[in-house]
């Protein structure tokens, strides 16, 4: 039987996406025009907000909105922003090398999401943000969360770059925050091969996060549709403005490729994520006699799921051992990443001398925590049966041939 490979994420390429590049072939036109701002538009308007600037990644979403969040408040060097003990290193990569401090904060021992009981005493006279990450599809809890901002004044920025299309009693993520960040690098929900996109309801804000994008480019210029249909004075003044700089910028641009591609995923979005909770949901039926060994999602009541992934974390006393599980699921072509560890990664470990034990949860999670996919395409058919069937069949032959 030739050896199944399940992945951890997917892309569902359409016919419309298919047309979608031929039309931008055609038109010879790659830099930002008319797909990526329905992208930015649409996906936007989606996440409750009135403004979306499309960048090369989610990671650059994340650099502009902190570099726009300290140009706008005036942050000084050394200030510092909480960002949660469990996340992809991005999430506080962006913090140091804008020269400030990343504050960590341990997580939920459920959702993995940041623990807002633990966010306070973590803030000091030099906090000036909270980096909020929504993972693996669930949001974190917003309400305690936005009540701590408001009391000490300090802004939000939402890393969802995990988690679209979800909201948290009604609202969406990305919305409740200063600036929601979000990724449609490849494997992630919405795909565009490489891209992210900032969402904010400030206008200001918006002006600044795409001048970033652009090199620091006053906003007189920033298309090349910008200076057409323009006569006389106005004319004039975008002819001596649309090469200057009036900040220190980045080029994270995209093409009109990817914003092709995402604005064909949008069209799809809807089946994207209802197939992935289907999918989830029929994994935690099937392995719903293995609680006992592994902890699985959960799904809190007052918010939605995208299920980017299914993560798992073996549980204490089970008698599992989670590299000899994750390899025998590797082994048999089942693709798995670590939970997102970040305090026991070199770097970091030695930048700020951290001890791990500061942070129990976290911990835990590193040492006993992994996931697998349950992305739009699980369904797929293979020689053994269903991707979803071969992860759920592994997982119970392991636990049964293993499990106390």
């Amino acid at each position: 039987m030739k050896k199944v490979c399940i992945g951890v994420g997917c892309l569902t390429l359409t016919e419309k996406a298919e047309q979608n590049i031929k039309q931008v072939l055609e038109t010879g036109r790659l830099s930002y025009g008319p797909f990526i701002q329905e992208f930015e538009r649409r996906f936007s308007k989606d996440h409750g907000c009135a403004f979306g600037v499309m960048v090369n990644s989610g990671t650059s979403a994340l650099q502009i909105a902190v570099a726009c969040l300290a140009e706008t408040g005036k942050w000084k060097t050394g200030d510092e922003v909480i960002v949660p003990a469990v996340t992809f290193v991005a999430s506080s990569n962006v913090v140091i090398q804008q020269g400030f401090k990343p504050v960590f904060v341990d997580v939920d021992s459920r959702t993995y999401n940041i623990d807002p009981s633990k966010i306070e005493e973590a803030i000091t006279k030099r906090t000036k943000a909270i980096m909020v990450v929504h993972l693996f599809g669930q949001p974190a809890d917003m309400d305690p969360i936005m009540k701590i901002a408001r009391k000490y004044k300090l802004k939000v920025i939402e890393d969802s770059c995990e988690t679209m299309y979800a909201k948290y009693k009604g609202k969406s993520v990305g919305s409740f925050g200063d600036i929601g960040c979000f990724s449609t690098y490849v494997a992630h929900l919405i795909v565009t091969g490489v891209g992210g996109i900032a969402v904010t309801n400030n206008k200001k804000y918006a002006t600044v996060l795409r001048s970033l994008a652009n090199h620091g480019r006053d906003g007189i210029y920033i298309s090349i549709d910008d200076d057409k249909k323009k006569k006389g004075r106005a004319l004039e003044q975008i002819v001596a403005k649309r090469f200057r700089f009036i900040r220190n910028g980045y080029s994270y641009r995209v093409t009109e490729l990817e914003g092709a591609l995402g604005c064909a995923q949008l069209d799809i979005a809807d089946q994207i994520f209802a197939k992935r909770k289907k999918h989830a949901l029929y994994m935690l039926d099937r392995l719903a006699d293995l609680e006992t060994h592994l902890q699985l999602p959960i799904q809190e009541d007052d918010r939605d799921h995208s299920f980017m992934m299914f993560p798992i974390v073996v549980k204490r006393g089970s008698g599992i051992k989670k590299m000899h599980l994750v390899h025998y699921l590797e082994h048999r072509g089942i693709e798995t990443r670590d939970m997102l560890p970040l305090i026991n990664q070199p770097f970091y470990r030695k930048a700020f001398n951290i001890r791990q034990q500061d942070y129990p949860v976290a911990h835990w999670i590193n040492t006993h925590g992994f996931y697998v996919g349950c992305h739009q395409e699980m369904d797929t058919e293979h020689e053994g049966g269903s991707h979803l069937d071969i992860v759920c069949d592994t997982l119970l032959e392991y636990i049964e041939r293993y499990g106390n």
